[in-house]
């Protein structure tokens, strides 16, 4: 396995933003809990794993559970939805609430609204579903060599798809254009010029799951030493970073972004110092990390807050599946996706190969070690799930 490994010089400040304080997570969470699906995902620790791997625990928070969609993107996606509506309904954006603007949506009478997005699979049903739920209208643009299944997962919450013939960063364009011909509203964690509000919010909507996360440690008596966050175009690895290093900022653990190493522009962003875009037919088991072109309000962050970047091979979301899948002794079963797994993949490599002795030594990793991991999504391709797990 091939892990390549960048720390920022430790002497470098990091960075608080209000974007990811107190009032925003409370906000966020606000609206997610007055959904009538709602409820917390759960935060498992794997003792077993923690003690085979020789530190002092490893806690995986499980999105699988998140909506009945496998995934925690209806969190960023159905929040940004609820901010626009409220909106367009005159609803104060602060306290909003879901049946407050469903019903404030029934007064205006208007017609559906069109909201239009581009994903590798969990976005996109994140955004079909939010779009379902408040009787609005979703299309959805995909990059070529997407999963059937997760087509057919967003189809099924009534969302029309468009597979393009191009990559991720071409699947946005495209989402846009059609945004503006026919009306719609974009809703995508990409941010560009002329278009940051709604990025901002769908960060914000992440922020329920860091929230979640956070209470459940502290129920546990844990604080963690490392916190490691998989990275796409940033948006959720910056929303994590920037929750926790609000939470611990008189001691902050160590940050370690996590990212597929054929489409590592966060990793190549932070050797460099400044944005780097990853271009071209780039292909990664770990689809929905399959992101060339970084945010530019989470690279601001990643990059004056993060201490640790990781770019990992797509074995290392194969191990991560496997290990999470087959568990040690009494630990539980974690159904992990592609993208959901990498991270652990990779630390647990780095834990028990001698090759990786160095990069272990520069994270700092001891029998005093408290991991906190990010399981984003479930088998949200369930064939491919079955045949990695199977394999051998």
């Amino acid at each position: 396995m091939k892990i390549d490994y960048f720390c920022r010089k430790p002497n470098e400040k990091y960075q608080l933003s209000s974007l990811f304080g107190q009032a925003s997570s409370r906000q966020a969470a606000h609206f997610h809990q007055s959904l009538p699906t709602y409820q917390k995902t759960p935060l498992h620790s794997l003792n077993a794993l923690a003690k085979e791997l020789g530190v002092d625990g490893i806690h995986i928070k499980d999105e699988s559970f998140r909506f009945g969609l496998n995934a925690f993107k209806g969190l960023g996606a159905g929040y940004a939805v609820a901010v626009e509506l409220a909106k367009i309904a005159g609803i104060d954006t602060n306290a909003i609430a879901y049946q407050t603007i469903v019903d404030a949506l029934a007064a205006t009478k208007r017609e559906k609204i069109l909201f239009a997005t581009a994903t590798d699979g969990n976005h996109g049903r994140g955004l079909a579903w939010a779009a379902r739920i408040f009787g609005q209208k979703a299309a959805v643009f995909m990059p070529k060599g997407s999963s059937v299944f997760r087509i057919q997962a967003i189809e099924k919450e009534g969302a029309q798809v468009f597979v393009i013939d191009g990559n991720y960063e071409d699947a946005v364009r495209a989402a846009n254009q059609y945004a503006k011909k026919h009306g719609g509203i974009l809703v995508q964690d990409t941010a560009f010029e002329g278009y940051e509000e709604i990025p901002k919010n769908i960060m914000q909507g992440y922020l329920t799951m860091a929230d979640e996360a956070f209470h459940q440690l502290e129920e546990k008596g844990v604080k963690p030493t490392h916190i490691f966050a998989q990275a796409g175009v940033g948006s959720f690895a910056a929303a994590v970073i920037g929750y926790f290093a609000q939470k611990y900022q008189d001691n902050l653990p160590r940050f370690v972004v996590v990212e597929p190493a054929t489409v590592n522009c966060i990793y190549l962003s932070a050797k460099a110092g400044h944005k780097i875009i990853v271009e071209g037919d780039y292909y990664t088991l770990m689809a929905g990390l399959s992101c060339g072109d970084p945010n530019h309000i989470a690279l601001d962050l990643l990059l004056n807050t993060a201490t640790d970047f990781l770019a990992v091979d797509d074995e290392a979301a194969v191990l991560g599946m496997r290990t999470l899948a087959k568990a040690k002794e009494s630990d539980p079963v974690i159904v992990s996706g592609e993208s959901g797994a990498g991270a652990l993949g990779a630390v647990r490599v780095i834990l028990e190969k001698p090759e990786f002795a160095s990069i272990k030594k520069a994270l700092s990793f001891d029998s005093h070690s408290q991991l906190l991991f990010f399981s984003t999504e479930g088998d949200t391709d369930p064939e491919n799930y079955q045949k990695i797990i199977k394999d051998k």
